[in-house]
């Protein structure tokens, strides 16, 4: 699967900036589903993390390469089910990042478009954000009054993940 992106703008090939329009598209949506949901800031780095996941998620299933805007609504339902909590998103992630990588190698040609996905996963995995933990708190939830409950380190994408999906479902 080649992206429209990996192409220079005029389609020539001929040595010119190649702009990552795949990527920079799916970023954008990720980051307009996450402001719809006024989750959080956009300057927090949770919401990088949130929206990181969700365009790793938007531009991984993109297989035909032509994420055009009448398509984004039909794709909610995808996004929902690749973001759920019980799905192994890491793994379908590494999965399909494994798979561009190859098919890029067999074209020889530059992919602007698979480096900054790949640059968002390295981040997403490597970066630990202190979030609650929910595991420590009977039920899973909240303590009702406290505001600095236990916390624990946690995988970046563990905690844009569930942001994602949740600014999915409130769009």
């Amino acid at each position: 699967m080649l992206h429209r992106g990996q192409e220079s703008t005029d389609g020539t090939g001929g040595g010119e900036l190649t702009v990552p329009m795949a990527w920079l598209y799916a970023e954008y949506i990720a980051d307009e589903l996450l402001r719809t949901g006024d989750l959080m800031p956009p300057t927090s780095f949770e919401f990088r993390a949130g929206r990181d996941a969700l365009a790793l998620t938007i531009f991984l299933s993109d297989s035909d390469g032509e994420l055009s805007g009448i398509r984004v609504v039909s794709q909610l339902e995808t996004w929902l089910s690749l973001t759920a909590y019980d799905q192994p998103w890491q793994d379908w992630v590494r999965e399909h990042m494994a798979r561009l990588r190859a098919e890029t190698a067999e074209c020889g040609g530059p992919a602007p478009d698979l480096e900054l996905a790949a640059a968002a996963w390295r981040w997403l995995e490597e970066t630990e954000l202190l979030a609650p933990d929910l595991d420590a708190v009977p039920g899973g939830g909240p303590i009702p009054g406290e505001d600095d409950g236990p916390k624990v380190w946690t995988p970046a994408w563990q905690l844009g993940l569930p942001l994602g999906h949740l600014a999915i479902h409130l769009f």
